[in-house]
């Protein structure tokens, strides 16, 4: 057993997430493929406030790089990364398709997917059926092209029928990502479009599960069962029995953690990093650092809720609000929005953590503010006066 003090933990866990250390000078394809090598994924999400999400993770540890290197990654038939169901919808990388295969099983079989989505599966198999075979006669197809004039109405987000064909057999691993059209997934068969993924042979369900319990404790360097059940959403008892399973191979290692309630676990041959975190950077909502609510709190002290869906009047700290990490902690809380016609970008709010230096933050925001706007092609920084660092802030980005 591991005794771990709380600086330890956060110090482990930063250098896990690629967050402990100052950026490169550029960041180019190898320093892509080291970022999945070590987090596994990217999630996916639909808000374009500031940028699509899972293009924020690599802007935090490398600052300003192209965008187009990710598409390159995840498109093609010798893709790196593929679109399937991780945390969230993600980008994952291409060596862990096969360990998620008991998941696309259970999918077809209407387990661990919407229950709307499980009964449209029972209900309109044949529909399903037909909508695959449309997919293998004409190629890489979208919901559009299927649609027939249909209109999606009243729930399931106006989804159309074809739309729920495809996306249950999404999830079932019967199609997957060709590309995308704007932001729409286009479909086709993986034998077609990913041959060198649909090749690798398929672990049995529970080695699948302990490559993806290891993959999230290399990612996350110190979690407990619930953390590492949490990264991939693998079912409490299946994630119980793998976490058992490897403690007695010794590729987990128990540890307790200074404040925590529950026992944790650090991959094999993990230490804490004797150098302090160095970096200073904007954290997505949606990054893997901030994916557990929970965890975050415990690690940071941080109590973190995205407020997207509270009513304006509501909000705390803002629509899309980015932590800033500075070090080991994090010091502020920026809402922020990318106004792409007038190349601002907007900080409609900014916000001092209790304990943390107005100056010093505020320079250090001001710094990745910069870096922010220059990467997504924005001229100038606007900061609005709401929030206790905002007026600090402004001074330093006029």
């Amino acid at each position: 057993m591991i005794e771990l003090s709380a600086s330890e933990a956060r110090r482990v866990a930063l250098a896990a997430v690629g967050l402990d250390r100052p950026r490169p000078a550029r960041a180019g394809r190898a320093a892509l493929f080291g970022m999945f090598d070590r987090l596994g994924m990217a999630q996916i999400d639909s808000v374009n406030v500031l940028a699509r999400a899972h293009t924020l993770p690599a802007f935090s540890r490398f600052g300003g790089y192209d965008v187009g290197l990710l598409e390159t990654m995840s498109s093609g038939k010798r893709r790196a990364l593929f679109e399937y169901w991780g945390h969230e919808a993600s980008l994952i990388r291409a060596d862990l398709q096969p360990s998620l295969r008991w998941r696309m099983a259970r999918a077809r079989d209407g387990r661990g997917i919407y229950d709307g989505l499980a009964r449209f599966g029972r209900e309109r198999r044949a529909f399903i059926d037909a909508t695959l075979a449309e997919i293998a006669r004409r190629g890489p197809l979208a919901a559009r092209d299927l649609d027939a004039g249909e209109k999606g109405a009243g729930g399931w987000w106006g989804w159309s029928d074809a739309k729920r064909a495809l996306e249950w057999l999404f999830w079932g691993g019967l199609v997957t990502t060709h590309g995308r059209h704007g932001f729409e997934r286009v479909y086709d068969l993986p034998e077609r479009a990913t041959p060198e993924i649909a090749a690798l042979p398929t672990p049995d369900d529970a080695e699948g599960q302990r490559r993806l319990i290891g993959a999230a404790a290399q990612a996350l360097g110190v979690a407990t069962v619930g953390d590492l059940r949490a990264y991939w959403r693998i079912g409490p008892q299946d994630a119980a029995a793998r976490v058992a399973e490897l403690v007695d191979q010794g590729a987990l290692i128990p540890a307790r953690v200074e404040g925590w309630r529950q026992p944790a676990y650090l991959a094999a041959g993990t230490e804490p990093p004797r150098r302090r975190p160095r970096a200073a950077a904007l954290v997505s909502p949606f990054d893997p650092l901030l994916w557990e609510r929970d965890r975050a709190e415990r690690l940071l002290g941080f109590r973190y809720r995205i407020e997207i869906y509270v009513p304006e009047h509501k909000r705390q700290h803002g629509y899309y609000v980015l932590p800033l990490l500075i070090g080991e902690r994090i010091s502020a809380r920026l809402d922020l929005k990318a106004d792409r016609a007038g190349r601002r970008l907007v900080v409609a709010a900014a916000w001092l953590e209790p304990g943390s230096a107005a100056g010093p933050t505020a320079e250090a925001a001001a710094d990745e503010l910069r870096r922010a706007g220059a990467w997504l092609g924005l001229d100038q920084v606007a900061v609005q006066p709401k929030g206790d660092l905002a007026a600090a802030l402004a001074a330093l980005t006029r």
